[in-house]
């Protein structure tokens, strides 16, 4: 195999086992060559330092999760391989010119500092939309919850599609555009958490006499990044980090305070349909332009 066959691997292999121990003798002995072989042939290949990668990495994906679980700071600085919070808030603060609690109670998300994991292979990113949209008026239910990072990509499908069938409980059909709003916001009681809420809504015409339960919801107009994604439900997830983990940074976007906003476009037979359930979303982040 030649050498970015070979590193193209290891990139793989690293951003799956990045909260795991990666000293430069475990990450050689995975490649099958000493470290000091193995340092050149990376640089050679992707002009970064191994060790430096992976570092950025580690706090890249630290990032995400202070902004997209409500997960305590001290957690995720041991899953990331930091031997304290202290360090961690050290390295943190350098890579993205703040500390974690700030950078989680930011009202606006901003790109800086983000390392997009390296890839060598045949990648296309989502294709990003740039569009404007007007306040829009809708009727919802909304839900809070809390989850772990390891919980992001299955159990979150799990949790939408609970939230949807309690919503469309009464409902006779499946309406044809169904609106998922995403939000985290800072904890009341502890700096360092927060609570997501996620609201169900549709249309006022289409959730009149069918959503007992419902509450008027305002969209906030504005600026928005959409990306759009077709595919298993269970994918939808892994999509969305893929957006703020690679997309968001690539093109130096700043998300503004507001919700994300989750476009369904149901099959007919959405109902009858088997695990895992195909799905056709449009997500919409609001940004400052």
């Amino acid at each position: 195999m030649d050498q970015v066959g070979i590193i193209r691997d290891l990139l793989t292999w690293l951003e799956g086992h990045l909260d795991q121990p990666l000293s430069l003798d475990n990450v050689a002995a995975k490649a099958g060559y000493s470290k000091w072989h193995l340092q050149r042939m990376f640089k050679d290949v992707t002009g970064h330092a191994i060790g430096a990668y992976i570092r950025a990495r580690r706090l890249s994906k630290s990032a995400v999760a202070l902004r997209l679980t409500g997960r305590p700071i001290l957690d995720i600085a041991l899953q990331y391989r930091f031997d304290s919070q202290q360090t961690f808030t050290r390295a943190f603060k350098k890579q993205f010119a703040q500390t974690p609690a700030l950078y989680r109670r930011s009202p606006d998300w901003s790109s800086f500092g983000m390392r997009s994991p390296i890839r060598l292979g045949d990648f296309t990113p989502p294709q990003p939309h740039f569009i404007t949209l007007p306040e829009t008026h809708l009727m919802g239910v909304t839900q809070s919850y809390s989850c772990t990072l390891e919980q992001l990509n299955e159990s979150r499908q799990e949790m939408r599609i609970q939230f949807w069938s309690q919503f469309l409980a009464h409902s006779p059909t499946i309406p044809p555009v169904l609106y998922g709003l995403h939000e985290p916001r800072p904890s009341m009681e502890r700096d360092d958490e927060q609570e997501v809420f996620y609201t169900t809504a549709l249309a006022p015409e289409l959730a009149n006499g069918h959503i007992p339960d419902a509450e008027a919801v305002t969209l906030e107009g504005g600026d928005y990044v959409q990306f759009n994604y077709e595919g298993p439900g269970t994918g939808l997830q892994e999509f969305i980090l893929t957006i703020y983990g690679t997309c968001m940074p690539s093109l130096n976007l700043t998300r503004r305070r507001g919700q994300d906003i989750e476009r369904f476009f149901p099959a007919e037979n959405a109902r009858e349909q088997d695990r895992p359930m195909m799905v056709r979303c449009e997500y919409l982040i609001p940004v400052r332009r």
